[in-house]
């Protein structure tokens, strides 16, 4: 079985609805990157609210990534804790 190449738009907001818990690291870690270079410095992970695996995988995933400055659920029109929200370092000039 052939792996299948998603590919995902950078536009500040990740649905990791189709995405299995073990594929969001390297899936995270490479968008925000991807954000980052593309000057998107702040946006949202939807993981859906579920049991919380993907909220925790996430949350740990951002706390550890040096580019993340700050990072929390949603408020109540925006998926409460559904959604983590993400803001990123400012670029060097």
């Amino acid at each position: 079985m052939s792996e299948e190449i998603v590919r995902v738009p950078i536009n500040g907001t990740l649905d990791l609805h189709a995405f299995s818990p073990k594929d969001i690291i390297p899936l995270l870690d490479e968008y925000l990157h991807s954000c980052y270079e593309a000057g998107i410095l702040e946006g949202k992970i939807i993981h859906g609210k579920g049991i919380g695996t993907q909220k925790r995988i996430v949350e740990e995933t951002l706390g550890k990534n040096s580019l993340v400055i700050d990072f929390g659920s949603g408020e109540g029109n925006s998926g409460n804790w559904g959604v983590t929200k993400f803001s990123l370092k400012r670029h060097a000039r």
